[in-house]
């Protein structure tokens, strides 16, 4: 398991590096992400959450796609909007609204380097930009529209 990094600390604000190297090293920091992203109950994780200054997330939101490792990866497209409620890990107990487009296509590369496209609606798209933005060093309080307290999630959550 990681430490998943709270805020504020720096490398959560930071453009982060791209990937270069391609190895046995960066397959096994995914696994230890993919592990403490699921262990802290979150459905994405970036690699500046565990302290790493690099381009690199997973996101596994509990549907048909499964675990999906992104690196390097870049936002081609977006359409429509949505919003909805987030949370980050590097912020427990924190929420708020959050609009966000409601497609997304991205171009990235998987743990051989080779490039591949993904296109995600909705849920996924979200989460998928939530942790592109940790990549860049921008936080979802940037882009809250109202904060939620936990009354009010639990509340949500129960419709």
């Amino acid at each position: 398991m990681l430490t998943i990094v709270k805020h504020p600390a720096e490398v959560l604000e930071k453009e982060c590096e791209p990937v270069k190297q391609f190895d046995k090293n960066l397959k096994t920091l995914l696994n230890n992400m993919y592990d403490t992203m699921l262990a802290a109950d979150g459905v994405g994780l970036a690699a500046p959450q565990v302290g790493i200054d690099q381009q690199i997330a997973v996101v596994d939101i509990g549907d048909e796609a499964g675990r999906i490792n992104l690196i390097n990866p870049v936002i081609l497209e977006t359409k429509g909007e949505q919003t909805d409620i987030e949370g980050c890990l590097s912020f427990p107990g924190l929420y708020g609204t959050v609009s966000r487009p409601y497609y997304v296509k991205v171009k990235a590369q998987d743990l051989k380097g080779r490039t591949f496209f993904l296109e995600a609606e909705d849920y996924l798209a979200r989460a998928i930009q939530h942790e592109i933005d940790h990549l860049h060093g921008i936080l979802f309080t940037s882009k809250v529209l109202k904060y939620i307290d936990e009354e009010e999630l639990e509340g949500y959550e129960g419709e």
